[in-house]
């Protein structure tokens, strides 16, 4: 005869689904992203008006007197032209205030969609985005050492993207995958992307055919209207400084500005030798620059959606290699953030720069300076938060995953100071009394868990356990950390419709050209 006692345990073991299901739900893994930080701390301005408006009278008369070259593109001298500007061969001279009155235009805000409705992200005001290392030819770990970037190493930077809590965007051009010829790889970035992650991603802009591109697959992905009607894809579009606009990188915006999908506009200046030695100078040579790219973006659709970008960096002058993390490229970036949000516009800057070779302490020292000076500069949109290794030639796997972690500290700054009943903590006080310890106190107990930020990755055991464990350093620690990552790493579902979509579209791409490696 069964004892009611007995049923009662069988009859919970059915509802919680048994000591099965209950070790599966611990040991499943759960992938969660942290909302995009909104600040609730004040930004640094560092020039006063009158500064400000120095910078800007020259940036007028350096667009004015010397103007902007518009290489190989007809059209936009046309439309530079209409607009009431001097056109002389490829320069073009704009009148004072007509870039700026073209600029205003532009929303100073806008929201990016994630085909995960909870990811999308809103660039612009108070908010910063996180988005991971761009560029680099090259990749390095701990056990292969640096190399050229394939395929293969793309699509793990954007696994570890994806499963890193801290980053909110999936980023663009991770590295750039070798082993695939240059005018089909964007195909495999793009679909990594919108496959291998939910997060909202980055287009291609290496040629305008590249651009549409992105945009088709975009509409595949989220439906013809919606692309119709939001911002779906952030694109990079760098000046060639000084002073000059290339017909690729415009004719990639031509294409994102006349979908109405955003275009970071960006100077990529190494001060000395592409922009003057001063602080001042270069300021407002990268005033100029932006407001001549943010213009056009206006003539080719009113309203479409630009970020004021601006990645700047020093030089030695002994070498002549870009250095990062230093003072006059931190009163750089303070500035431009200072200057786009008098123009009304989304900031961008960079994140965790360094130019060590190794994920080591220059890199550690170089990355958190920029990374600080980036969050209360005010940047809204922060390109190589994480991942970015000797001067951008490299994207670390180790780097990766040690920023990404690091990347949790800012948001915790970014929340401010607790200034309720609980932040302030009087009972606490009057809990403990004079000569007491808050170890075991009512207060204590309640918030332990949130109180401080704590590193996911960093070794914080007594010296016996460590010793016992390995010696380990903080690179062994992270190459632990990727391995782990991409071994609990779960593809997001998505629609196999949509997918069949996208590689049948990838397939008649490729099929339609011989490949080219140039």
């Amino acid at each position: 005869m069964t004892s009611p006692q007995g049923s009662g345990r069988r009859a919970r073991r059915r509802r919680s689904g048994g000591g099965a299901a209950r070790r599966a739900r611990r040991t499943t893994v759960r992938i969660e992203t942290a909302r995009y930080i909104e600040r609730k701390v004040p930004n640094f301005d560092l020039l006063n008006e009158e500064a400000l408006e120095v910078i800007e009278h020259q940036a007028e008369s350096i667009l004015e007197e010397i103007g902007v070259d518009f290489l190989d593109n007809p059209e936009a001298l046309a439309l530079w032209k209409d607009a009431g500007a001097d056109i002389d061969g490829n320069r073009v001279r704009i009148p004072r205030g007509l870039a700026r009155t073209l600029c205003a235009s532009a929303p100073a805000e806008f929201t990016q969609l994630a085909r995960n409705p909870e990811k999308n992200v809103r660039i612009g005001g108070d908010s910063l985005v996180l988005a991971p290392v761009y560029g680099p030819p090259f990749v390095r770990d701990a056990d292969a050492g640096r190399r050229y970037a394939t395929i293969k190493d793309f699509r793990n930077f954007v696994r570890l993207g994806y499963m890193s809590k801290w980053l909110h965007h999936s980023g663009g051009t991770l590295c750039e995958p070798t082993d695939i010829a240059v005018n089909k790889r964007h195909l495999d970035m793009v679909y990594a992307h919108m496959t291998l992650s939910d997060k909202p991603f980055m287009g291609a802009v290496t040629a305008p055919e590249r651009a549409s591109d992105t945009v088709q697959m975009a509409r595949i992905l989220f439906g013809e209207q919606t692309v119709a009607d939001n911002t779906v894809i952030t694109s990079l579009i760098n000046i060639n400084s000084p002073l000059t606009f290339d017909s690729m990188m415009m004719n990639a915006m031509e294409v994102y500005a006349r979908e109405n999908q955003a275009s970071i506009v960006s100077p990529f200046i190494v001060g000395g030798a592409m922009a003057p030695v001063t602080v001042a100078g270069t300021l407002s040579q990268v005033l100029a620059e932006v407001l001549a790219g943010i213009g056009y973006s206006q003539l080719l659709r009113k309203g479409s959606p630009a970020i004021f970008g601006a990645f700047v960096t020093s030089i030695d002058m002994n070498s002549g290699a870009p250095t990062f993390g230093t003072p006059e490229a931190n009163q750089i970036l303070y500035g431009a953030g200072q200057l786009a949000r008098r123009m009304n516009l989304p900031f961008r800057s960079g994140g965790g720069l360094c130019s060590s070779k190794l994920p080591d302490a220059q890199a550690a020292y170089e990355s958190a300076v920029t990374l600080q000076a980036a969050l209360i500069g005010g940047v809204n949109f922060m390109l190589h938060s994480c991942g970015w290794l000797e001067g951008g030639l490299v994207s670390s796997y180790e780097k990766f995953v040690l920023d990404a972690d690091h990347l949790g500290s800012l948001h915790r700054f970014a929340e401010g100071i607790d200034f309720s009943e609980n932040g302030l903590g009087l009972d606490a006080v009057r809990e403990v009394q004079p000569g007491g310890h808050f170890l075991g106190c009512a207060h204590t107990q309640t918030n332990y868990k949130n109180a401080f930020w704590r590193s996911e990755l960093f070794d914080y055991k007594p010296f016996e356990t460590w010793l016992e464990e390995g010696e380990r350093d903080t690179q062994a620690l992270a190459t632990n950390r990727v391995k782990q990552l991409l071994g609990q790493y779960e593809q997001p579902p998505i629609d196999p419709a949509v997918d069949e979509a996208l590689l049948a579209f990838i397939s008649r791409k490729k099929e339609s050209m011989p490949d080219a490696f140039v």
